[in-house]
């Protein structure tokens, strides 16, 4: 196994999908709420599963959860879940569906309270991991330790997403995600 994502990305034997992921969506920060809650859905959704599968279903993702429209998502109700629990494109778990309907109604607090999530995460950074994850299981459902650093570290609050020998690490050196802007 690669020492590192950006090295096992590089082999031969790494699906494509890899790839496009590691190059343009991992560790770049996400301004628009609806990228975040879909980060933090697929990020929900791998719990016990290989990054390559939701990477593979992720298109899939977006159209069953209307393209993580916060407010949509929210108000799905019994009907739209047993609709979802059916879907072969997605995870088929009925608690990692309920989560998303959950969360997406955690964030409409956050709004209300905060503007938007992207302000919520932004006001507290920057934290130590463990203080995210506490943070996280406070405001979210199942999101343990993995999920909230691996979601941190994909949207550019963590670092680690990319070694700095790797090509893409120099591009976000030039956008400087958050963590590389620490307060």
């Amino acid at each position: 196994m690669a020492a590192s994502y950006c090295e096992y990305v590089r082999q031969s034997g790494a699906d494509p999908v890899h790839r496009q992921y590691h190059d343009h969506e991992y560790g770049f920060p996400l301004d628009d709420d609806a990228a975040l809650f879909a980060r933090l859905v697929l990020e929900i959704n791998q719990a016990g599963l290989s990054w390559e599968i939701i990477l593979k279903k992720k298109d899939h993702f977006f159209r069953a959860f209307d393209g993580f429209d916060i407010d949509r998502v929210a108000r799905f109700d019994e009907r739209r879940i047993e609709r979802l629990l059916l879907d072969p494109g997605i995870v088929r778990n009925r608690l990692k569906i309920t989560s998303v309907i959950d969360n997406a109604r955690r964030i409409q607090v956050i709004r209300e309270d905060f503007g938007s999530f992207k302000n919520w995460l932004d006001l507290h950074h920057p934290m130590p991991r463990e203080e995210w994850v506490a943070l996280f299981r406070n405001t979210f459902r199942f999101t343990g330790g993995e999920i909230v650093q691996e979601f941190l570290m994909s949207t550019g609050y963590l670092p680690g997403a990319h070694v700095p020998g790797c090509p893409v690490y120099k591009k976000l050196q030039k956008i400087r995600p958050a963590w590389m802007r620490k307060a």
